[in-house]
C-alpha cells in the first residue's frame, strides 16, 4: 500500500475493527492509524458534543502526523436519558447497562471528521441513531453477554451480530453510524475534499 505521505493516501484514525471492516466496503486503500487522543469529557459537555469533538480532535491529531493524506475520525457515544453510556469494557458494567436500556429509547451520536491539513479541508458531521430496545429479561441479558461479549461497543450492544435480537426498531438516515462510523456522510464529505471512490484513479498498490 503506498505510504500515507501520498497525496491521494486514505487514512482511518482509528484502530477499531468494526470501523475497519466498514472502510474496506469503499474498496479503496487505506491505512488504520492509532489517534493519541484524550477521551475524557469536559465539564457539562453533552454527549453528542463529546462525539463532535472527539472525532475532530483523532482527525486533527492523525492529519498533523501526515498532512497530505485524506484523515477520518470518529467517535460514537451512546446516549440515555441524557446521560452518556461508555464502553463497558467488563461484563458486570454491561450488564447494568442493558438492564437500564430495556424497554427504552437510546441514541447513539456517531461522530465523523474528514480532514487534510495540507488542503485546509475541515469538515465534522453527527449521524443520529435512535434505537429502541425491548423489554429484557435478565436471563436474555446474561445469555446476550456470554455469547457476543460486547464489551467495547458503546451501550453494550452489537447490531451487526446478535444484538439485533435486543432490539425493537432502529431509525437512522445513515445506517452503517450504529456500527460507528456513518458511510453516507463519510462519502459526501470526501466527495467535497476531492475524492470519488466511484471515478478517481486510485493510489499505486506498492
Amino acid at each position: 500500500m503506498q505510504h500515507p505521505s501520498s497525496a491521494r493516501a486514505l487514512i482511518l484514525a482509528s484502530t477499531s475493527l468494526y470501523r475497519k471492516d466498514l472502510m474496506q466496503r469503499l474498496q479503496w486503500p487505506f491505512e488504520c492509524v492509532a489517534p493519541l487522543v484524550d477521551e475524557t469529557p469536559h465539564p457539562k459537555e453533552n454527549p453528542r458534543e463529546l462525539a463532535e469533538r472527539l472525532a475532530l480532535a483523532k482527525a486533527q491529531a492523525v492529519s498533523r502526523q501526515h498532512p497530505q493524506a485524506w484523515v477520518i475520525g470518529c467517535d460514537q457515544v451512546a446516549e440515555l436519558q441524557g446521560e452518556a453510556l461508555g464502553k463497558p469494557l467488563e461484563h458486570a458494567v454491561a450488564s447494568a447497562q442493558l438492564r437500564r436500556m430495556s424497554g427504552q429509547a437510546v441514541r447513539f451520536h456517531t461522530a465523523v471528521c474528514v480532514r487534510c491539513q495540507e488542503s485546509g479541508f475541515e469538515e465534522v458531521q453527527v449521524a443520529d441513531v435512535r434505537v429502541t430496545f425491548r423489554a429484557l429479561s435478565d436471563a436474555e441479558i446474561e445469555a446476550y453477554l456470554l455469547k457476543d461479549q460486547p464489551y467495547d461497543c458503546a451501550g453494550a450492544s452489537k447490531c451487526e451480530s446478535l444484538g439485533v435480537a435486543l432490539l425493537e426498531k432502529i431509525e437512522s438516515d445513515d445506517p452503517t453510524a450504529l456500527i460507528g462510523l456513518p458511510l453516507i456522510r463519510t462519502l459526501a464529505m470526501l466527495r467535497r475534499a476531492g475524492l470519488n471512490v466511484l471515478t478517481m484513479t486510485q493510489p499505486t498498490v506498492a
